[in-house]
């Protein structure tokens, strides 16, 4: 055999060669990194397996504690204790109406909002409106944020309940433009919607 043929020969099975090596690359390529991909998502697995586990083991640990804190009378201070969510509304709600007559407004209306049964622990809301002067008004606020259980004012609203009571007849030499009386400039409507935490007996 020639020195050509001999190099021809070399050379086509250097190519049947390097179109195996191409083949078995690209079918062995792939299956490489889908097997990584899949060893990298089982250590994650895993991983997060050993942290459920962990947490798991913690839950009986954390019903007990919480148990304890249930039973602490400073704590059931900060909450409305009731059997039910309803009972709690309406202890806050007769709880507003003292507060309010207390600094010397006045009540006009107060609704026990729906109680959120997603929300832990049960949250009552009531929704309140009066009337009274600037420092009545002031002074609900103030015992509304020191009052025990706690309370939380969520949302509040307030416009001059002079612009809701027409004005009085004036005799005819009275100036129109007179100035309102200070009973009237000071007189405000309020809306509050005011919520509470309850620790009931299945809280």
């Amino acid at each position: 055999m020639t020195t050509w043929a001999m190099s021809r020969c070399r050379l086509l099975w250097g190519v049947i060669a390097m179109i195996v090596l191409v083949l078995v690359l690209s079918i062995l390529v792939p299956w490489w990194l889908q097997l990584s991909q899949l060893q990298d998502r089982l250590d994650r697995d895993q991983a997060q397996l050993v942290r459920y586990q962990r947490l798991l083991a913690t839950l009986p640990q954390l019903r007990a504690e919480l148990e304890q804190v249930k039973q602490r009378d400073d704590t059931k201070t900060f909450y409305f204790s009731a059997p039910t969510p309803a009972l709690a509304g309406a202890q806050l709600q007769s709880e507003l109406q003292d507060i309010i007559r207390s600094a010397g407004a006045r009540p006009v209306s107060t609704q026990i909002l729906p109680v959120d049964a997603r929300e832990q622990p049960p949250v009552i809301r009531v929704r309140l409106q009066l009337q009274g002067a600037t420092a009545q008004v002031f002074d609900v606020l103030y015992r509304i944020e020191e009052a025990r259980p706690f309370l939380f004012i969520e949302q509040m609203s307030l416009h001059s309940a002079a612009n809701d009571v027409p004005d009085p007849p004036r005799p005819a030499h009275q100036n129109l433009r007179q100035v309102p009386s200070p009973r009237e400039r000071d007189e405000l409507t309020v809306r509050l919607d005011i919520l509470g935490f309850v620790l009931g007996e299945n809280s």
